[in-house]
């Protein structure tokens, strides 16, 4: 069975290789020419017995996870110790 995506010609072809976890790259390539980004959601579709077709989800709000480290920035307090934390959360304790 042939597709009329396969035989397009200018379009790039790489490879990559599936982990043992089941973790598959996307080539940087690819990445930077369709502008991807951490977090973005990938939906895959089967299509054959050994093909499946993979469109990049729109701008979904990442989740909490995907967000670690951000809180200092979307703060602008420059960030805080834990221990700086830890003392104000204790201090609320005693008073």
């Amino acid at each position: 069975m042939m597709f009329l995506h396969d035989n397009r010609e200018g379009v790039a072809r790489t490879d990559s290789t599936l982990t043992e976890r089941g973790q598959v790259s996307i080539p940087a390539s690819i990445r930077k020419q369709m502008k991807m980004r951490p977090g973005q959601v990938l939906h895959w579709e089967r299509i054959s017995e050994r093909e499946c077709r993979v469109r990049v989800g729109g701008g979904k709000p990442a989740g909490p996870i995907a967000v670690l480290g951000f809180g200092p920035r979307l703060r602008g307090d420059g960030g805080r110790r834990t221990s700086e934390w830890m003392e104000e959360l204790r201090a609320g304790e005693r008073g």
